[in-house]
């Protein structure tokens, strides 16, 4: 999916207000709407592009996420459907002037078109659109070897007042917060419409071994603080099995962070690996026996 740079689109800086973020829709929206473009496609899809940059940007929790995860980030985690639900584009349009009973509608008819499944809005057409269903989702744990390998589960859920059971192929790369789409097996319509979809949304487990973040494994390691000091030798187990080992140099510090390319998690989509990440804790003693005390004093009578 491309890049979509919401304040971009709406002509504002990141830093923009809630009141400058609407003043910009307001612009661009009464520009391109169709009431005012009738006929003209490329504004029609120009009005899609800022409504839903402006849904995103005036919801407080969802410009959140856009922030934090930006565009791939924030995709990865909202649908058409979570972008619209929730959202009364009504209230904004009977504000801005346009007509409130017909969404889109001028006076030669109800032109209306999509923002997506999930969105307020219908397809072309005089008649109103039957609505989906609500979407649910489904929290899928997942070990760290099942993001990397991929795997089969079946999952239990409620669908339309039964318990079902599928059998789902988990893809390699399917980290926290990414999701598969089973179609119509959310909530029923209301309105007779279809059913809303499911979404089988990942979250990796605590593993004993590797902390995970994103695609990235990150492990600890002690050493001792003679080795610290003089170097030394170290195994570091991956994802496959095999050990790998490292040469910690002398003089290394407590906490220093030793990069191996390409041993973390796969994408999801398309090639390429993580990194796994060695963290080196040096053991520091609490207590000293006799000896160890005397060989460090004489260590600080060189000036160590």
């Amino acid at each position: 999916m491309p890049e979509k740079d919401y304040y971009k689109i709406l002509g504002v800086s990141k830093s923009a207000s809630q009141d400058e973020i609407k003043k910009a829709y307001r612009k661009l929206a009464m520009k391109c709407h169709p009431d005012h473009a009738k006929g003209d496609r490329a504004a029609e899809d120009r009005f899609k592009e800022v409504s839903e940059a402006y849904a995103v940007l005036s919801d407080k929790e969802k410009r959140k996420q856009y922030d934090e995860f930006g565009s791939t980030g924030f995709h990865q985690r909202f649908s058409s459907e979570d972008i619209f639900r929730g959202f009364d584009f009504t209230d904004v349009f009977r504000e801005f002037g346009f007509s409130g009973g017909n969404l889109f509608g001028g006076k030669g008819g109800g032109v209306r078109f999509s923002f997506g499944s999930g969105s307020p809005f219908g397809q072309q057409g005089a008649r109103p659109a039957q609505m989906k269903g609500s979407n649910l989702i489904y929290e899928l744990p997942l070990t760290v070897q099942e993001v990397a390998t991929g795997a089969e589960k079946t999952i239990s859920f409620n669908h339309e007042g039964r318990t079902e059971k599928i059998t789902i192929k988990i893809p390699k790369g399917m980290i926290t917060g990414k999701k598969l789409r089973i179609a119509e097996k959310g909530e029923h319509s209301s309105f007779g419409g279809p059913p809303g979809d499911l979404y089988i949304q990942a979250k990796v487990t605590q593993d004993p071994v590797y902390h995970v973040e994103g695609y990235d494994l990150h492990i600890n390691r002690e050493i001792r603080l003679s080795e610290a000091l003089l170097g030394t030798s170290i195994t570091v187990p991956t994802l496959d099995g095999k050990e790998l080992t490292l040469k910690i140099p002398p003089g290394t510090k407590h906490k220093t962070k030793m990069r191996l390319s390409g041993r973390g998690l796969p994408h999801m989509q398309g090639t390429g690996k993580g990194d796994l990440f060695l963290c080196v804790h040096i053991h520091m003693p609490k207590r000293l026996n006799q000896d160890q005390r005397k060989l460090i004093e004489k260590l600080a009578e060189t000036g160590l």
